[in-house]
């Protein structure tokens, strides 16, 4: 799905679920969408604050937690300050750079059935599941290489 197409679609899905459509929360699902490095709040509120003289960072903290109880955006809180969202079209994982914290989403397909495979094997009933990869991304390891000359 192109992400004008997810935007159409998670529109029609606020409209049935009878949330009124405002250009701001139309403006904060399509940076969602077509942002995928999992924005935090503040970043997306200095990304819409010339489009939206008006908007304040409440409201885009408001509308991101409407979006993660509708089921669209997945708030990521990893220990650091602030939350990261992240618009969720399919379930995917997260890479973790433990050097400049950047994240990359991982579609790994063997995963899907973890939730049936937990609920066979331990007879809980899983309501969620998020996995979390830890290490070092390729431009941090390059830096740090060539302040210490180990290779990483």
């Amino acid at each position: 799905m192109t992400s004008h197409h997810l935007v159409a679609h998670s529109i029609e899905k606020l409209k049935r679920a009878h949330i009124r459509i405002t250009p701001q929360r139309y403006g904060i699902l399509e940076y969602l969408i077509e942002n995928d490095n999992h924005p935090t709040a503040d970043e997306i509120y200095q990304a819409l604050s010339g489009r939206f003289p008006n908007m304040s960072v409440a409201t885009v903290y408001n509308n991101l937690r409407l979006f993660t109880k509708v089921g669209f955006v997945d708030e990521m809180n990893y220990g650091d300050a602030s939350s990261r969202f992240d618009f969720t079209s399919a379930q995917h994982y997260h890479a973790i750079c433990e050097e400049c914290g950047r994240i990359e989403d991982l579609y790994y397909p063997g995963l899907e059935d973890i939730g049936e495979v937990t609920t066979t094997l331990t007879g809980f009933k899983v309501k969620r599941h998020r996995l979390e990869i830890y290490g070092i991304c390729p431009e941090c390891q390059l830096k740090l290489e060539e302040q210490t000359g180990d290779r990483y």
